[in-house]
């Protein structure tokens, strides 16, 4: 049923990983499976079983030509350096060549307890697998580059979380799963040839434009590249109100997609401050503080590249600290260019941030819904009479009122037709986002009531973000107090 493995990571030296066989589970059953995706990858699915498939994604059986590893890397988590981490309940099978010849990374994430475990079981809960897949392809969907779900088995046995929980195990899809902290790994035990080993990796997987470049500057548009990636990136989170929860260097990837969905949730009320995560307490990886997390982290990445980028370590220093000094400037470009689009703006003028910084004032004071303020004001842009419904999510409408005139003065300098706007400003606002309570009531359904029902039914919703879905209104209402979750936990 596998496609043929290509093999690029396990022939790195080996202290790049240690060699890992899925630990076997006692009874798979596959409970969902992503079949563009396979077929996108090219899968057989003439010859799919969705028994066999189960024994597949469990990892029970390791497909033919595969050679399974847990990767090394490292990380700042929450600010402090840890220098081994690694996958602890993660094994890379391989690589293989999708349908339009780009290389994609095949991991089981929850395939037991690995040489970078430290102390874990190396297993993952139903609940947080679920989430990450709902997730992952609702990003997807949006067109944020994300790493895929594929599959999601259960295992037919508990993990414990403080209570037993039904294990599962999720098969992910990735452009790579090369991390800041895989540099850091080197880097900390002063393993030069390591880090230039992986940036030549890293440059050969995703930025071969780079390999006609000679010495330092190679490396240093390594890091100009990841840094291009990474305000992107993070520009279009912040334009769909997601909020990763754990921005940690062994979270973010080289390759500028989103990694690692665990205490991770949408915004409906918008506050800059607003933390999900469980376990971020002081609020480092607030809503607000993302862009701004993502330079430091890219610091990181610099720091290890420094003895490739110049000999001269003052002046290796000295260039990286110029490249880094530009991101805010960058990352500036591309969340204006999201919320431009989110605005309906066709050309560019000198008051659209303050334009967009005043409408996200006033939503905060009016305590208004992230989605449904964007959605609505793509109505309002085709409807002057959609406005009521528009107003109607503010506390305070008179601000939003006197900002929707200065809206539409600065509409009027361009050259669109309503319905024209309209049609673009509903690409670029979803009105389907994974609200936290319905994932919720989607991962309670599986894991108490054994139904999937709930599950497949918003997988449907939220991969279909920006179509008009009649009859599934419901999944555009925010949260009742009753339903509202404030916390998201990793399973790790």
């Amino acid at each position: 049923m596998f496609p043929a493995f290509t093999l690029s990571y396990s022939r790195l030296p080996e202290r790049f990983y240690e060699r890992f066989e899925p630990v076997p589970v006692r009874e798979p059953r596959l409970i969902a499976f992503n079949r563009p995706l396979a077929e996108a990858l090219g899968f057989d699915l003439a010859a799919f079983d969705a028994e066999e498939a189960a024994v597949w994604f469990s990892g029970n059986v390791v497909p033919r030509g595969a050679e399974p590893l847990a990767q090394a890397y490292a990380g700042h988590q929450f600010g402090g350096f840890v220098p081994r981490l690694g996958d602890g309940r993660a094994v890379l099978l391989g690589e293989v060549t999708d349908r339009d010849g780009r290389l994609r990374d095949i991991q089981l994430k929850g395939a037991g307890r690995t040489p970078f475990s430290r102390g874990g079981d190396g297993r993952a809960p139903l609940g947080p697998v679920l989430r990450e897949y709902l997730v992952s392809e609702a990003m997807h969907a949006m067109d944020i580059p994300s790493t895929r779900a594929l599959a999601a088995v259960t295992t037919g046995e508990h993990v414990v979380r403080g209570i037993p929980e039904l294990g599962a195990i999720l098969t992910r899809v990735a452009a790579s799963h090369i991390r800041i902290g895989t540099f850091q790994y080197f880097a900390a035990r002063g393993d030069i040839d390591g880090v230039r080993e992986l940036a030549d990796h890293a440059i050969e997987r995703h930025y071969p434009e780079l390999t006609k470049r000679k010495g330092g500057e190679r490396y240093l548009g390594l890091l100009e590249s990841v840094q291009a990636r990474q305000a992107a990136l993070v520009a279009k989170w912040m334009g769909v109100g997601f909020i990763h929860g754990v921005m940690n260097t062994d979270n973010t990837s080289i390759s500028g997609e989103t990694i690692d969905f665990g205490p991770c949730a949408f915004m409906e009320q918008y506050d800059p401050q607003m933390v999900f995560s469980s376990i971020d307490e002081g609020g480092r990886y607030a809503y607000a503080n993302q862009p701004w997390i993502a330079q430091w982290n890219l610091a990181r990445l610099a720091e290890t590249l420094l003895p490739l980028i110049d000999d001269d370590t003052e002046r290796a220093i000295e260039l990286a600290t110029e490249l880094l000094q530009r991101f805010p400037e960058r990352y500036d470009e591309e969340w204006l260019a999201v919320m431009r689009a989110k605005l309906g703006l066709e050309r560019a003028q000198p008051g659209d941030k303050a334009l967009a910084e005043a409408l996200l004032a006033i939503m905060h004071r009016g305590r208004a819904d992230f989605t449904l303020t964007f959605r609505r004001l793509a109505d309002t842009a085709e409807n002057r009479e959609a406005e009521a419904s528009l107003i109607a999510l503010f506390e305070r409408p008179e601000d939003i009122a006197g900002w929707l005139e200065d809206w539409r003065q600065r509409l009027a300098q361009d050259l669109w037709a309503e319905d024209e706007r309209a049609r673009r400003m509903r690409l670029a606002n979803p009105a389907f986002i994974p609200r936290n309570h319905r994932v919720q009531q989607a991962l309670t359904a599986a894991m108490d009531e054994n139904d999937y029902g709930p599950f497949e039914t918003l997988l449907e919703v939220i991969t279909h973000p920006f179509d008009d879905q009649p009859g599934r209104e419901e999944y555009t209402r925010p949260a009742e107090p009753t339903e509202r979750v404030f916390r998201t936990f990793c399973g790790t």
